[in-house]
């Protein structure tokens, strides 16, 4: 995502990658006001205005300087130079828009969209990956058998890259089947509905908070059997369910026009590190513990991680 957004690697970078992850925690943590949103007067009274507002001043002085960078870096018109995330937003700034028709955005809006790219999209795909390793740990049949893909694959390489992703068919129904146990975000983004309307029997005024449970969706006994159970081979046997939001007993990143627009992304950040991951090392669980007793609790947030880190043992594989 660093590289994705900034094209380079730096101190101001690492800082902010460290910032996102405050901002997130402070966004997920319990406040009264989401129960009681009539009392929002609370956000000051408990600080969380004046936490917020720090955290808006760091971003601002990491990101302005970086902004200010891409526009010196435009108007010297760099030869050579990728065009990273931050280039292509200034693109629509309203400084270089040129007619009132058309799209525009402001600094504010810039910042906003590199703030949520970060918080959003780090945060989701290790937790996602977190939970891809841990499943294959507590399977060590479906763990050999993402192993033995990679590495037949990859063959004779010294390195995995993304030329060869799309071969892994084995590794994507580890990934659907991750997403299905485990979405990150159990309960999506909140909606609101638009108009008031009536669903059995009962009156929804409009707007009315949305919470979508996809947590349990995935795990319903009505359309997945065996739910509870690790098995990415039902996605082999029903390969046109999918994550892209067409079918509604998976939806991890939502479904219509406001799903997750980082799908594509967020998916490449999963699948290219977990099959280095599998390339690369074998793996084996601290003291002997058995896979059947690897914990696997849950910590529920925005996101739902492990309660307990995962801690496991990597043995480089001699390829």
């Amino acid at each position: 995502y660093l590289r994705a957004t900034f094209n380079k690697k730096g101190k101001d970078q690492e800082e902010f990658r460290a910032l996102t992850e405050d901002i997130f925690k402070l966004s997920s943590g319990f406040s009264v006001v989401d129960v009681f949103p009539s009392i929002e007067f609370l956000y000051s009274i408990f600080g969380m205005k004046r936490k917020f507002k720090e955290l808006v001043r760091q971003s601002n002085r990491i990101l302005d300087p970086i902004i200010e960078e891409h526009k010196s870096k435009k108007i010297d018109q760099c030869i050579g130079e990728e065009e990273d995330l931050v280039d292509v937003l200034l693109k629509f700034h309203k400084d270089n828009v040129k007619t009132p028709q058309q799209f525009s955005l402001t600094a504010d809006n810039i910042k906003t969209i590199i703030l949520e790219l970060f918080s959003a999209g780090t945060e989701t795909t290790s937790t996602a990956l977190e939970w891809a390793i841990s499943e294959l740990l507590k399977n060590p049949k479906e763990m050999k058998k993402a192993q033995a893909e990679v590495r037949r694959v990859y063959e004779g390489e010294t390195a995995v890259d993304e030329k060869k992703l799309h071969e892994l068919t084995y590794l994507k129904l580890v990934i659907k089947e991750t997403l299905r146990l485990h979405p990150p975000a159990p309960l999506l983004v909140p909606r609101e509905s638009m108009d008031k309307c009536q669903i059995n029997s009962y009156d929804i005024p409009s707007k009315t908070r949305v919470l979508i449970n996809a947590w349990a969706i995935g795990r319903d006994p009505e359309f997945w059997p065996e739910p509870e159970r690790f098995n990415p081979e039902r996605f082999d046997n029903n390969s046109s369910v999918d994550y892209k939001g067409t079918n509604f007993e998976l939806i991890p990143f939502g479904a219509g026009r406001r799903m997750c627009p980082g799908v594509a992304l967020g998916m490449a950040n999963v699948e290219l590190p977990l099959a280095m991951l599998l390339y690369h090392f074998d793996w084996k669980l601290p003291s002997g513990l058995s896979p059947e007793y690897l914990d696997m609790n849950e910590a529920f947030g925005l996101t739902v991680r492990r309660k307990n880190d995962l801690q496991v043992i990597p043995i480089p594989y001699p390829y």
